[in-house]
């Protein structure tokens, strides 16, 4: 199964982001000295922070007490405190889960943290304030963070394809597959968070967990609302009733963003790494993809991920080239020849052998592993 590691294992030794790990690390160090405390509630923590040593300790976003907080000034240090009035955490330890953004469902999709942040975003990018594009920033920052120490160890596959395709169609369902194959296969599922082909790559690492009969009773469940539009509440709702029926299910992760607040994350993504700018979500979804990415058919967005990818591969940037499996000839060679020019750029170059294009879905897990070595 996918081997997507333990979160605290892996962040900074410094880096505190839970009360657990405030706790294990004031009974087992003693000093909180130069440490960094990210979105921690400390406000029952006061006994411990004015008895401990913070010099050179950053806060960040961290609620306490003001006896408390003035303490840890006079030690030298350094306290964010947390933004009032804000739809979301600029300073969070963790990313988010499909349950946090999505609570208060139940009283409409207008009504829930995504929503609400989504707004205030229209609402502050409007008038240009300086102070709310260094809190969009700083979240991003703090959501990259998150991501890295989530992944750290994890063969990613990303799965790249448009958010037109609908639940109920044969191309949803072998989306959802693949999403499968690769969950069971050891790699963990990456998509760009949001609905159709990103939401079915997302369904089928959920699935992989299961009997095969659970993605097909899912499939069937979810085409009662075919679309997000024009009801995001009711395509979510379907999703969640798909996950309070089969619990537990496999983890990936999606990563969208507010810039298109017409399409919402979907929520079979166990993780979801949401962002404000969306050329740090392009860019950071697939330098992530170390293990190759899949193009499923899809419009402007998806022949920009393919160019977005190429590039490094072609200069090699990063290292050595990764997989690109594009799927469907007739799309990507007559609709949009995407292929043609990628095989050109590639011709003569290392590249070269870590490109395909498949004609079906069901041939991508494979060639992924044979241009992988």
């Amino acid at each position: 199964m996918q081997t997507m590691p333990a979160h605290a294992a892996h962040h900074d030794d410094r880096e505190i982001e839970t009360l657990e790990e405030f706790d294990a690390t004031v009974s087992a160090r003693g000093t909180l000295a130069g440490y960094r405390v990210q979105a921690v509630d400390l406000t029952d923590r006061t006994r411990e922070l004015l008895a401990t040593d913070t010099a050179g300790a950053v806060f960040l976003g961290c609620a306490m007490r003001e006896d408390a907080a003035a303490k840890i000034r006079g030690d030298g240090a350094l306290v964010f405190p947390p933004v009032p009035g804000l739809p979301f955490d600029p300073y969070r330890g963790l990313v988010y889960s499909p349950d946090e953004l999505f609570a208060s469902l139940a009283g409409g999709y207008e009504a829930t943290p995504d929503a609400l942040a989504y707004a205030w975003f229209q609402r502050t990018k409007a008038d240009g304030d300086i102070y709310a594009s260094m809190l969009r920033a700083v979240h991003d920052d703090s959501v990259s963070d998150a991501l890295d120490e989530l992944l750290s160890g994890a063969r990613v596959v990303g799965v790249m394809g448009g958010h037109a395709m609908a639940r109920g169609t044969e191309e949803y369902a072998g989306a959802a597959r693949l999403g499968r194959e690769l969950a069971r296969a050891g790699f963990t599922v990456a998509t760009g968070g949001g609905p159709g082909a990103m939401e079915a790559a997302n369904l089928g690492a959920y699935a992989a967990p299961f009997g095969d009969e659970m993605l097909s009773e899912s499939l069937e469940l979810l085409g009662k609302a075919p679309h997000f539009t024009p009801s995001i509440t009711q395509w979510a709702s379907a999703a969640f009733e798909v996950r309070t029926r089969w619990p537990q299910g496999g983890r990936s992760v999606g990563i969208p963003t507010w810039f298109y607040g017409h399409e919402p994350p979907n929520a079979f993504a166990s993780h979801i790494a949401k962002y404000f700018a969306n050329a740090t979500r392009e860019d950071g979804l697939l330098a992530r993809s170390n293990a190759g990415v899949v193009f499923l058919p899809g419009a402007a967005g998806t022949v920009q991920e393919i160019f977005d990818n190429a590039t490094p591969n072609y200069y090699e940037s990063r290292g050595e080239p990764t997989p690109m499996v594009l799927v469907n000839r007739v799309h990507w060679t007559e609709k949009l020849p995407a292929w043609p020019l990628l095989r050109s750029l590639a011709g003569g170059r290392s590249m070269e052998a870590r490109i395909a294009l498949v004609e079906r879905i069901e041939e991508a897990p494979e060639a992924l592993k044979r241009l992988g070595g």
